[in-house]
């Protein structure tokens, strides 16, 4: 978020395209897809508690690295791809965690808890950015957002004193990584792994782009560069406190009624406002936010329903295997899918820019809910 929290600013300091920053982006995507891909593989092997202890140290650094070293276009790219490379301890183990830990009638819940707290940092960051830049540059802001991985990694490390550490026992012979092909052959698996990537496509996509898209929102109402930029993260940041209550909504409504309904009602609804929310850039400030707000919701909603399945899904010895496929499909549209955005939002200039480029994400996003309904056909 902290990248996205300062794009407008360091788009015009660099003189970045909107296909460059959408490439910085990107590059932040590749480099965690990377990551995912290769911590599913450590937790299966030393253990979901592990992995996460033990690149959470690199994954506090590289932010650090991030604000000291970046001064371009060139150096972004890099070093915006090096902190996703050092990100994915903090996602996939801890999927696991709530995996192994928490029984399955409460499991939607517990996984939608876990996302409405990415949520509240997600949140906390944009609101710490637009904070800071109503008195210091960008540069600061983004010092001020590096502190606190670090923080977030203290607390774990105290609080999960008393968690076991779990290695799930492989069958005879079953190497690690046989464990690819293994998820490769496991239908369900590979029909929740196409529906998520599909659905990342839209999901990370909005991320990337709502808090300059508000911002674009506000100048065209002839409000000033700085002013909209610290005005669009405030309400950026409210938009990503929706996605707390889309978590928790998910999550319930697929322990209460069941994990493909669920998928299927959010990700309707948020293909709707995808192939609509450019196109409502003229609409008054206070009604375009809350349609973000209420994309926001509807785009995450089914996210902890996603990763609920998966586990499901799967044998608990190749769950790591199975996040690790995930996320190379599914973040992998993730790396595509703003510089698609920025590549329409260029080619198609004014008037109509923010409606083409909000248009992809629903297009790509389409097939998401067609690989749901196969899977809760399968399912039954």
């Amino acid at each position: 978020m902290a990248y996205s929290a300062v794009l407008p600013l360091v788009r015009e300091d660099w003189g970045l395209s909107a296909r460059d920053a959408g490439a910085i982006q990107g590059a932040f995507f590749l480099g965690y897809l990377a990551s995912l891909f290769i911590v599913g593989f450590m937790a299966d092997h030393f253990g979901a508690k592990r992995a996460f202890l033990v690149t959470g140290v690199a994954g506090f650094l590289s932010p650090i690295a991030f604000v000291v070293f970046v001064d371009g276009f060139w150096s972004a790219l890099w070093l915006h791809a090096l902190t996703g490379l050092t990100q994915g301890g903090y996602y996939t183990p801890v999927l696991a965690m709530v995996n192994e830990h928490v029984a399955r009638e409460r499991r939607g819940r517990a996984m939608g808890l876990m996302l409405a707290a990415s949520s509240a940092g997600y949140a906390l960051a944009l609101g710490a950015a637009a904070a800071v830049l109503s008195f210091a540059g960008w540069r600061v802001a983004l010092a001020a957002i590096a502190a606190l991985p670090a923080a977030a990694w203290l607390i774990a490390l105290a609080t999960m004193r008393a968690t076991p550490n779990v290695v799930h026992p492989r069958p005879a012979g079953h190497t690690v990584l046989a464990a690819i092909p293994a998820v490769l052959r496991n239908r369900k698996g590979m029909l929740s792994v196409w529906s998520y990537t599909f659905h990342s496509w839209e999901l990370l996509g909005l991320w990337a782009w709502l808090p300059a898209f508000l911002t674009a929102a506000l100048i065209a109402k002839g409000s000033g560069a700085g002013e909209a930029a610290t005005a669009g993260l405030s309400l950026s940041a409210l938009t990503y406190v929706a996605n707390i209550g889309g978590s928790l909504a998910g999550g319930t409504m697929a322990d209460r009624w069941g994990r493909t309904q669920a998928i299927l009602l959010w990700s309707c609804a948020s293909l709707v406002l995808s192939f609509s929310i450019g196109w409502m850039i003229a609409l008054p400030t206070a009604l375009l936010v809350a349609l973000a707000c209420l994309y926001n919701f509807c785009a995450i909603a089914d996210s902890s329903v996603h990763s609920t399945v998966i586990a499901e899904s799967v044998p608990p010895h190749i769950l790591g295997a199975a996040y690790a496929v995930r996320s190379v499909l599914g973040f992998g549209t993730g790396v595509v899918s703003p510089v698609v955005f920025g590549w329409a939002l260029d080619l198609a200039g004014e008037p109509y820019g923010w409606g083409v480029a909000w248009t992809t994400l629903g297009i790509g996003a389409m097939l998401g809910p067609l690989m749901t309904w196969k899977l809760h056909r399968a399912t039954r």
